[in-house]
């Protein structure tokens, strides 16, 4: 089924409803578009992140501490 056959079908479906079922309804196709939207922002958002070079300056930072400074930090807690 094609998707205008699919929306026409939920048409007449719910043309036969009382109102108080199409607001139902329609909260409900409000609240998955949200989802949608919400899935689709946070999908490029991450693309953004991935594909910036915001944060490269930090690939270049000096090393201030070594495994051995960790090392003895812990062995002095102890």
């Amino acid at each position: 089924m094609t998707r205008q056959a699919l929306i026409e079908k939920a048409i007449q479906t719910i043309n036969h409803l009382p109102t108080e079922k199409i607001k139902e309804i329609s909260s409900y196709a409000e609240f998955i578009l949200k989802q949608q939207e919400e899935k689709y922002l946070s999908k490029n958002i991450k693309k953004l992140n991935t594909l910036s070079t915001s944060f490269d300056f930090l690939n270049e930072e000096e090393e201030i501490y070594t495994t051995a400074d960790l090392k003895t930090l812990l062995n002095e807690e102890r």
